[in-house]
């Protein structure tokens, strides 16, 4: 009995939080992907607020669950790096919970597992923010992190 076996695409995750650090990671993924001939997918993380936060609603996010509004902020993350129409290329997945949970999940089966070296979190002067650092130690695959280019 010859079968022909079809190869899956590997496939590699993308942190994205709307971060110049995500959209440089956003970028490094689409690379490789090309390279590899993978599948992106772009991953976004949202979470209740405290009770202790107010939540700022950015303008045309009035209305929407906060579900809705990380999707769009997720498809205009990935319009502004790819630019306009069709991505075959990237998958668009928002889910709730900490980013780094949320990550660690995503890859489980991955190829790899690209972020940013900071996100909206921490310091300027910090290298590495808390959650690149967690993901980089407790990943079950190899982590890409993106710095932003120099003079940014």
């Amino acid at each position: 009995m010859s079968g022909r076996v079809e190869k899956v695409p590997d496939f590699i995750v993308v942190g994205v939080d709307g971060s110049t650090h995500a959209r440089e990671a956003l970028r490094a993924a689409i690379r490789q992907a090309e390279l590899t001939d993978s599948i992106v997918h772009a991953v976004m993380a949202w979470e209740w607020p405290s009770i202790f936060s107010v939540p700022e609603t950015a303008p045309g996010d009035e209305g929407l669950s906060f579900e809705e509004q990380a999707l769009r902020r997720l498809a205009e993350a990935v319009e502004e790096v790819t630019g306009p129409g069709p991505q075959p290329r990237v998958r668009q997945r928002v889910t709730q919970g900490s980013a780094t949970q949320v990550l660690l999940d995503a890859a489980e089966d991955a190829a790899l597992l690209v972020v940013g070296s900071r996100g909206y979190g921490g310091f300027k002067g910090i290298m590495l923010g808390s959650v690149s650092q967690h993901l980089a130690q407790y990943a079950h695959c190899s982590v890409l992190i993106v710095r932003e280019p120099e003079g940014d």
